[in-house]
């Protein structure tokens, strides 16, 4: 094994921000001819046509959870790929939530469209409320027509079987202080009044709410952590008090908990982001665990067991423990999902060797149309390059000989909306166990560049980019 020391700093894509790391990585020698012919034979071709996943549904079989990454957060085939998968997982398997990185409040509005609901005229105008960079991520061409899907979709099914769209992140720290007031004016004034005044605390930062974690976290201004803490449990209390009956009533009691939820763990985590990279990652990941549990837990209290879609980057939905986020401190969603629910999720990761990418060349730049590099020579990329198969999925959990065959460590691509492919192996490589960190992979050789609807920026806005900053 030849080892190689790999620099990782703040110049590169913001992944590390906060300091430099070291880390060893061991590249394996040059792929054996004997051992690519036993890998190329354990791999599923994945053909055209409606029969394309269905060796990927048969080692779901009755899972619960379903994590479905991605490579980069601006491949087409990737998210196309995912709703496919997502749509068969919806009429096969129960499928009744999709769960994405994504803020609670922009990802609420697509979910009361998809319900049927009143405000927006089309899936355009439900995306809408995704203005910061990178719009693209959720405003493309690929998840308009998904929303315009799930929207027909639940029309021709009981209320029972109809599917919703949930965010998971944590960057709206003011949009869900303003969805908590909201809620709150409309239900029961004197607790507006309450919760307004104590997220009053937060108005020295004129709604930037990097300025008040740099403040907060210097001490130059005094923390906000008591007054959101008191307003969760405020919110708490109401939640769980709604007769499940109430439908509707109940749920958008639910949406203001979490809403007041993400505002006490954004305080946190803008506080931890000037002081300690690993604690703010885990602390995001943790994050978004723990919504997708509130959600299940939800969902469940309707009736049977709900199945969940999650959509998010490798970076988050892939096992950490075997990755070198493990050597760092960091756990991600992937891990802890399946310290919870072992053999009931399903881990699916996605990697491409070279094509297009729509990615921005530094924080808050217009997303480009990027040429994909191809993978680093002994890279996981371009060891399924050299398979000569243009698309193949990777049963890891029902294949014992493939696990093996895949269990040296090896560097893994991940873009996510910054792409510097001039330091590439730097900013958008790592190492990892592939036998470990997924149950499923899907190799796509060549891809396109997402679509976006518009082409602008986002607007301006004081709260953080999306993916900030981690960039996945």
């Amino acid at each position: 094994m030849a080892g190689v020391s790999h620099r990782i700093s703040d110049s590169d894509d913001g992944r590390f921000s906060g300091g430099e790391v070291m880390l060893s990585v061991a590249l394996p020698e040059a792929v054996a001819p004997d051992w690519l012919a036993r890998l190329r034979a354990r791999l599923k071709p994945l053909a055209d046509g409606p029969s394309r996943h269905d060796a990927l549904m048969a080692l779901i079989g009755d899972a619960q959870l379903f994590l479905l990454g991605e490579a980069s957060h601006g491949t087409a085939e990737f998210y196309q790929e995912r709703v496919d998968i997502t749509k068969r997982l919806i009429l096969e398997k129960g499928c009744t939530a999709v769960a994405v990185e994504a803020d609670w409040p922009d990802a609420w509005r697509v979910n009361r469209y998809v319900h049927g609901l009143p405000g927006d005229a089309n899936a355009r105008e439900a995306l809408s409320g995704f203005l910061r960079f990178p719009v693209w991520m959720w405003r493309n061409t690929v998840v308009a027509a998904f929303v315009e899907w799930l929207r027909l979709h639940n029309l021709s099914v009981s209320p029972a079987q109809q599917v919703g769209f949930y965010g998971l992140d944590l960057y709206s720290l003011f949009g869900s202080i303003q969805a908590v007031l909201t809620y709150l004016d409309r239900v029961d004034p004197a607790a507006a009044q309450r919760a307004r005044t104590r997220y009053a605390c937060f108005d020295h930062a004129a709604e930037d709410a990097q300025a008040y974690g740099y403040a907060a976290s210097f001490g130059l201004r005094g923390s906000c952590e008591e007054q959101v803490v008191q307003v969760l449990r405020e919110l708490a209390i109401r939640a769980a008090h709604v007769p499940i009956a109430l439908g509707m009533a109940r749920d958008e009691a639910f949406c203001a908990e979490q809403n007041a939820r993400l505002v006490h763990n954004a305080e946190t985590y803008y506080r931890t982001m000037f002081k300690a990279r690993v604690s703010s990652w885990n602390l995001r990941d943790s994050h978004m665990t723990d919504t997708l549990l509130a959600l299940d837990r939800h969902l469940a209290s309707s009736g049977a067991a709900p199945r969940i879609a999650v959509w998010a980057h490798n970076s988050h939905l892939g096992d950490a423990t075997a990755t070198a986020m493990h050597q760092r401190g960091e756990w991600n969603v992937g891990q802890l999902i399946r310290e919870e629910y072992a053999t009931q999720s399903v881990l699916v990761g996605f990697s491409t060797h070279h094509g297009w990418v729509r990615a921005a060349t530094a924080w808050d730049q217009p997303g480009e149309r990027t040429a994909v590099r191809p993978g680093l020579p002994g890279s996981w990329e371009d060891v399924f390059h050299q398979t000569g198969v243009a698309s193949f999925l990777l049963p890891l959990r029902t294949d014992a000989t493939l696990r093996a065959l895949v269990s040296a460590p090896r560097l893994q691509r991940a873009i996510g909306v910054i792409y510097a492919p001039q330091t590439k192996r730097q900013s958008h490589y790592f190492q990892t166990r592939l036998d470990q960190q997924f149950d499923a992979m899907i190799h796509l050789d060549e891809t396109g560049a997402l679509e976006p609807l518009d082409q602008t920026v986002g607007q301006a806005s004081a709260e953080a980019p999306e993916t900030f900053p981690s960039g996945v």
